[in-house]
């Protein structure tokens, strides 16, 4: 295991150890305990049962709080900067099963502010494009349009300044510094964007004039800015928010992150067609011995299989199947050429369904979003 592994929200790298990370972000992991608690409310996700989401600052209050009536608000986002890919998906999945189970409202972030900050390629209409591009995918996933609030920061900030600048003067320049491993060649946007990040923490709140418990499922790499919003949160008068982490999805190429900026052939995209998600998928890295003879006599690692990865954070929901193909690889039952031709499949028959909804999700924009 490479020990020098990097997760920030702005950059990973390296072979994720998630046991050291939660050590490093001083998360708490979700045990058994808070499984079954969880599990009262509805059946537990996938995700949950797999850990892949793993880790969490502050659930059982959350839980505590809707078991009293007080009722959580979701929120989560999305940095707009290009083409969304399953690894994107998965989260929020996620979100649309909490929002489900509990009957909540999402306040969904689009970040066309920072792309534009972060990225010199990018120009603000381009991520605000983006914005609106990306915005589809989350509506095909099934929100409900009555209890989800989607918004760019540019069209909703006017809504959120007041808020942000009394953020921003609770935050030092230290604190961003530590906590980002910025330096003397960041823009000030990017020194400032936390303050804008923080701020839909706080959005229901704002609008029923009390405060509400808040909950951001997101990949663990976006804990830090929260760590933040957490250290000033009671001081502006608002709960802190709670979180609860994923896992993030690997790249078709093995441990790396699935990435937009990783290169085409790593990242399957939601509005890319069946020839070219075969191609994707086909040329995938797995834990296949050198030959036929060698994998029915040794058998592969799943262990270290992108295939086998992908159907255990996202296409493969059935416990028990899942670990077939698991038993299958190992013994040398199945090989890799038949695995990746399954989940080909499964992957085909989602999109196909997912982009019917995203071209009808062009229909019902004004219907999610909010602006001021």
């Amino acid at each position: 295991m490479n020990e020098e592994f990097v997760v920030t929200p702005y950059k990973v790298s390296g072979e994720v150890d998630y046991e050291v990370l939660i050590e490093r972000f001083g998360t708490k992991r979700i045990d058994e305990e808070l499984l079954a608690r969880l599990a009262k409310y509805g059946p537990l996700h996938s995700m949950l049962r797999r850990q892949i989401f793993y880790s969490h600052r502050d659930l059982e209050w959350i839980l505590d709080e809707y078991d009293k009536g007080n009722k959580f608000t979701l929120y989560t986002g999305r940095g707009p900067s290009g083409p969304i890919h399953l690894g994107h998906l998965m989260p929020w999945a996620f979100t649309k099963y909490l929002q489900d189970t509990f009957k909540v409202k999402l306040w969904f972030q689009l970040t066309d502010d920072e792309k534009f900050m972060f990225y010199d390629h990018l120009t603000l209409d381009e991520c605000k494009k983006w914005g609106y591009e990306n915005a589809l995918d989350v509506i095909a996933l099934g929100f409900d349009s009555k209890l989800t609030n989607i918004f760019l920061d540019t069209e909703y900030i006017k809504t959120m300044y007041p808020t942000v600048i009394k953020a921003a003067k609770k935050i030092n320049f230290s604190t961003i510094r530590a906590v980002f491993g910025f330096d003397n060649s960041n823009n000030v946007g990017s020194i400032f964007f936390t303050s804008i990040q923080t701020v839909p923490c706080f959005l229901e709140s704002m609008e029923q004039g009390k405060k509400v418990p808040c909950l951001i499922p997101c990949g663990i790499d976006q804990d830090p800015h929260f760590r933040i919003t957490r250290d000033i949160a009671e001081g502006m008068d608002y709960y802190k928010p709670a979180l609860i982490h994923a896992k993030l999805m690997p790249s078709l190429v093995g441990a790396e992150k699935m990435s937009t900026s990783t290169g085409n052939d790593t990242t399957i995209f939601t509005t890319d067609d069946k020839k070219t998600v075969k191609k994707k998928v086909m040329n995938a890295f797995t834990g296949g011995r050198v030959s036929v003879e060698e994998q029915k006599k040794l058998g592969g690692d799943p262990d270290i299989c992108s295939v086998h990865a992908y159907n255990t954070y996202f296409f493969e929901p059935d416990d028990k199947k899942l670990a077939q193909l698991y038993s299958d690889c190992r013994s040398g039952k199945i090989m890799c050429g038949e695995c990746k031709t399954l989940l080909f499949e499964k992957v085909w028959k989602f999109l196909e369904e997912h982009q019917r909804r995203r071209e009808k999700a062009k229909g019902v924009l004004d219907d999610f979003f909010v602006r001021d």
